[in-house]
């Protein structure tokens, strides 16, 4: 069987690249108005604390976007933005669909339960929508590896 990527198409990346725009806009909108509002003993501080949120949320939402999974005959191999790890199928328990609330969205993603009990986000398997079929498919594509990989 060969190597399978999981990942985000085009479309999903450049929706990405758009709501990290949003995420710059906010922040250079709430750090403006700061900037214009505070005294100036206070407004480093302002400007700092927004400047560290931006960076966090910029990074989370790169390393989202450019995370894909490589399914292969031994297991998966994670490939993020600033990592690399590989997960043999015998250390895997079980695959499944994770659900994510909060105030006015939700999301589900795809996680590994390892075998000791911590479960690991596969990267290039998310969605925000309610019936994705490419979500579904990256789902069905990974419990049909593993499934064969236990049974051999």
């Amino acid at each position: 069987m060969p190597g399978i990527w999981i990942g985000l198409d085009a479309a999903a990346r450049r929706r990405n690249w758009w709501w990290t725009g949003f995420l710059a806009l906010l922040c250079v909108c709430g750090t403006a108005a700061v900037a214009l509002s505070e005294p100036a003993a206070n407004r480093s501080w302002w400007v700092g604390g927004v400047a560290v949120l931006w960076l966090a949320g910029s990074f989370y939402m790169i390393n989202r976007g450019y995370g894909r999974t490589l399914l292969t005959p031994d297991g998966m191999k994670f490939h993020t933005f600033v990592s690399h790890r590989s997960i043999p199928w015998s250390e895997i328990a079980r695959i499944e669909k994770r659900r994510h609330q909060g105030r006015s969205a939700e999301w589900w993603n795809v996680r590994a339960v390892r075998v000791r009990g911590r479960a690991l986000t596969i990267p290039g398997a998310f969605t925000s929508k309610r019936w994705d079929d490419d979500f579904e498919n990256k789902l069905a594509v990974i419990r049909e590896h593993w499934s064969r990989a236990v049974v051999d």
